[in-house]
């Protein structure tokens, strides 16, 4: 569940200014304030299966948005890379870890 949580919250960041008003209000109060779909849809004055529904073709369209752009995909390989070039430069650089590191930035420039 937290990996779910983490996932979508990250979509959210990336492409949240794709939702409706509501959408993103809902979505805010699930996964960031962790409020319940009780909880959501007393607070919204709509049904608990409508806060649901809502919800749920929220999660859809992140979900779409990233399969099409894959910035979330993007910024985690990025990232893997970073800390990847990190490690070398914290470590004993040699003429074989410079030219990885060397590598890594060309990657990551492109």
């Amino acid at each position: 569940m937290l990996e779910d949580t983490t996932r979508i919250n990250m979509l959210y960041d990336f492409y949240g200014n794709l939702l409706t008003d509501k959408q993103r209000e809902c979505l805010e109060l699930y996964y960031q304030d962790d409020l319940s779909l009780a909880e959501i849809a007393d607070n919204s004055g709509i049904s608990r299966q409508g806060v649901h529904d809502l919800i749920k073709r929220a999660v859809k369209t992140l979900e779409k948005a990233e399969e099409k752009l894959a910035l979330v995909k993007r910024f985690m390989d990025q990232e893997k890379e970073l800390r990847r070039l990190r490690g070398i430069l914290a470590g004993d650089i040699g003429p074989g870890e410079r030219r990885e590191a060397l590598a890594i930035v060309e990657r990551l420039l492109d």
